[in-house]
């Protein structure tokens, strides 16, 4: 048999316990050996089955011929000044995907920012990311190894104390909700303890707003769940986030209530609204949106809009988002504003950008919309 006509080996990476469970019983071992390779893989970052030493000999020997582990391909991996770390990422049809580190706590805290999908399927005005347009969803096993390259890289887990990645937010290119069959078997994994044993509080889903699928998350898992806001009114929100037109703010909050209603203990719903100048950054602005989420358990993070070329908005000044905060303490909500981390290697929120074979046609669009302009 050729190289060409070999059968293709299983990729164990971003398979769920249930599924390893199956695959070892497939090859007649016991169900307990899933545990054993989960931990290899996602404890200690192990790709090389010869390395497993507490599995016997010939199971190794097996798996090398009949499984793989294999992660996303490493293009570049760069430090910020701030300590932020960004990997971009080659996936299977050879497009690019990023992922970020922020560190936090003097090092205590290291937050990992995922991707979900090459691109995105929304077309967030004030977002980088969606003007590259969209190519597919990631899978699984491509979204998990977003979080075994950046632990490889920072160094296996000693212990439940000392583990390189201590948080995720899906909240990099993508909109997690439109790949909902790949996202939460992936989130399920970071949860799990023989995966990256992660508190559901630690990992946390942020969408735009898809209101069907936040019910159905909630049926499914109780991560902790973030909104990108942005306004408080339909008007301005569906000019800043498109999909507001099918899910408007009310049915949007309602989803939100429903999901708390799910969760098994206190908890609240983040709110994420990027302050853009000029736009919703204004006295009567913090007004309307300390109204509408009066009813719903939330904190508020403020994000200073990340400016990219032809965008047509501007990032306020420090004082006047200091302004927007202090407008919205007066109104009893407290809203921290989110330090602007890794904008020197182009990881800063909305700046996320891969290398996306557009089948929407969308960025080519919005290249011949600047020139045009331009002209």
């Amino acid at each position: 048999m050729t190289a060409d006509t070999a059968p293709q080996k299983t990729n164990l990476l971003g398979m769920s316990r249930q599924e390893m469970e199956s695959f070892f019983l497939s090859i007649g071992e016991k169900k307990f050996r899933a545990a054993q390779v989960m931990k290899w893989i996602h404890h200690e970052g192990c790709d090389d089955f010869a390395a497993m030493t507490n599995i016997s000999k010939a199971l190794r020997t097996r798996l090398a011929e009949v499984a793989e582990v294999r992660g996303p391909g490493v293009i570049y991996e760069g430090a910020s000044s701030d300590g932020t770390r960004k990997w971009v990422l080659e996936v299977e049809d050879g497009s690019y995907v990023e992922t970020v580190l922020i560190p936090a706590d003097n090092g205590k805290r290291r937050t990992l920012c995922v991707s979900s999908q090459v691109g995105c399927s929304l077309d967030c005005s004030f977002c980088s990311t969606g003007k590259q347009g969209f190519q597919r969803n990631l899978t699984a096993a491509e979204i998990i190894g977003q979080v075994w390259v950046a632990q490889r890289s920072v160094g296996p887990r000693k212990d439940t104390a000392n583990r390189p990645v201590t948080n995720v937010v899906m909240m990099g290119m993508g909109e997690p909700l439109m790949n909902y069959d790949n996202v939460v078997p992936a989130m399920k994994l970071m949860l799990d303890d023989d995966g990256y044993g992660l508190s559901k509080r630690r990992v946390t889903l942020s969408t735009s707003g898809v209101v069907p699928m936040i019910d159905r998350l909630g049926d499914e898992i109780d991560v902790s769940l973030a909104i990108s806001l942005h306004a408080a009114t339909d008007e301005l929100r569906t000019e800043l986030v498109p999909i507001n037109r099918k899910y408007n703010i009310r049915s949007l909050l309602d989803a939100c209530h429903r999901y708390l209603a799910k969760c098994d203990d206190t908890r609240m719903i983040t709110i994420e609204y990027t302050l853009i100048k000029d736009v919703n950054d204004q006295q009567v602005h913090a007004e309307q949106l300390a109204a509408l989420l009066e009813e719903l358990p939330c904190k508020i993070n403020l994000i200073p809009f990340n400016p990219f070329p032809h965008s047509g908005y501007e990032k306020p000044s420090r004082n006047q988002c200091v302004r927007f905060q202090q407008w919205l303490y007066e109104l009893g909500y407290t809203a921290p504003i989110r330090t602007t981390r890794g904008d020197d290697i182009d990881a800063a929120c909305g700046q996320l950008v891969g290398r996306v074979k557009d089948r929407t046609r969308r960025h080519e669009r919005y290249i011949q919309s600047i020139q045009i302009d331009a002209d």
